[in-house]
């Protein structure tokens, strides 16, 4: 059955262009975002090169992460086409629907959801993850109310007209803080995550905001039909910034992973026999202790996370650290890691961080060079191939903390990478021929973010 479910998508073909959001906010540069669309066909003339850039009619927006007007859990839907590109903004608070049904390799823009609309019809602001719903809907995740304090509820879009229909959760039921979601129709749930309040995170990070309570360590769990939200699990500490969370992608299954970014510990999470949820810590990566540095101790910073389709491997990036590990995930209770590769990041050997303790390396790792370009920041969104063979990241996590901890990225720009994935044994290697430079942007450096394929992706996509 999962089989079938998976076969719109995961045997498609190669993919050979790609979409990004590449963001001037926090930059010199006075100039709006865009979305870059870049070739990544090795057969093409065009290999690793930004083929078209569809600015958007407004300054300052911080385009984000992005999701489909349809996608897998409505792929039986005759009607349904995978031919708007939902974009929202996560400052601005607008969405932007773009159309790359026309003209894949040309995106051209179809509507603006105005902050008005977001603002008066749902009392929601910040808008981050979007999926689209076997009801052909749109749902949207939020971070906030508009005044800027912490709020997690979630807009729905009509999928025809893209107009606010309201709120998906019920009356009284958002969360204190919002971030990522998915939800697993089988089981009848959705679980939600918690960054931040985006008046405290909107211009930098300041640890003393997580005591005070202005950061999140809970996952949300909600009644996928009558929209309430009947569980909290508090992760604690170690639990810190739950970002990203994935169901494992058989729609049957009742488990799947988050990370956490502070202390950069992988929570599973879980059905039990009683028909309730719960969590436990499967992976933690040590902090290193510093000096040079803002704090006398480093963590990995998990900021994305990603499951292979075929629910074998789980990927992420330590932002700070400065890599990327893959683990077989084959025993969900017991992670083994399998693959790990440096690429950038706060401890390199010539930087002004000396590593003082450190429990997993022996050394600092060397600067990553890469078509004689140096890679600013760390790798962070990762995107990886149908086949699971090649996995795509880029270097930008969100423009004010990329002011704040990678200033040079800011400066240069930053690149996308593919690393070479063994699929059998495990293992990441750099394709030394693939390098896309957001620095050489014709408009300046510009800060590339989330990753989307015009097919559908590990990320994207919910089976029902």
């Amino acid at each position: 059955m999962i089989l079938q479910l998976l076969l719109p998508i995961s045997r498609g073909p190669r993919e050979e262009i790609v979409y990004l959001p590449c963001i001037y906010r926090n930059t010199d540069i006075q100039k709006p975002d865009y979305l870059a669309t870049v070739d990544i066909n090795p057969q093409s003339p065009n290999f690793c090169k930004v083929i078209h850039r569809l600015p958007m009619p407004n300054l300052k927006d911080e385009l984000h992460h992005s999701g489909w007007n349809a996608c897998s859990s409505c792929y039986d839907d005759p009607s349904k086409r995978r031919n708007r590109l939902i974009l929202p903004s996560l400052m601005s608070s607008r969405i932007y629907v773009v159309d790359v049904g026309t003209d894949p390799r040309a995106p051209r823009l179809h509507k603006i959801v105005e902050p008005i609309d977001l603002f008066w019809k749902c009392s929601l602001a910040n808008p981050h993850t979007s999926h689209c719903l076997g009801s052909g809907q749109i749902m949207i995740s939020t971070m906030g109310d508009p005044s800027g304090n912490g709020k997690g509820g979630f807009v729905l879009l009509d999928g025809k007209t893209f107009e606010v229909i309201g709120n998906w959760e019920k009356p009284g039921e958002a969360a204190p803080f919002g971030y990522d979601f998915w939800y697993q129709p089988r089981h009848n749930v959705m679980i939600s995550t918690e960054w931040g309040a985006p008046k405290a995170l909107g211009n930098g990070f300041n640890p003393a905001d997580v005591k005070t309570g202005h950061y999140g360590q809970r996952l949300h769990v909600w009644d996928w039909t009558t929209h309430k939200r009947i569980q909290t699990l508090d992760l604690g500490e170690e639990g810190a910034i739950p970002l990203e969370i994935r169901f494992l992608h058989n729609p049957a299954a009742a488990e799947g992973f988050v990370g956490c970014a502070l202390q950069s510990t992988i929570f599973r999470f879980y059905k039990t026999p009683k028909r309730d949820w719960a969590a436990e810590k499967v992976i933690q990566i040590p902090s290193k202790k510093v000096e040079g540095w803002a704090l006398p101790e480093m963590p990995g910073l998990i900021t994305d996370i990603l499951i292979s389709l075929d629910d074998r491997f789980l990927y992420f990036s330590n932002w700070l650290h400065g890599d990327i590990r893959q683990y077989d995930i084959t025993d969900r209770r017991n992670p083994r890691m399998v693959g790990q590769i440096f690429l950038g990041g706060s401890i390199l050997k010539d930087g002004p961080v000396k590593v003082l303790e450190d429990k997993e390396l022996n050394s600092q790792p060397t600067p990553r060079i890469l078509k004689g370009k140096r890679v600013q920041g760390g790798p962070q969104m990762l995107q990886l191939s149908l086949d699971g063979r090649r996995l795509y990241v880029t270097t930008s996590l969100y423009s004010a903390w990329d002011k704040q901890f990678y200033p040079d990225l800011v400066k240069e720009g930053s690149v996308m990478m593919q690393i070479d994935v063994d699929t059998d044994k495990g293992g990441l290697k750099l394709n030394k021929n693939f390098l896309v430079d957001f620095g050489a942007e014709p408009d300046g450096p510009a800060l590339a973010h989330e990753l989307r394929y015009p097919g559908g992706d590990c990320t994207s996509d919910i089976w029902l």
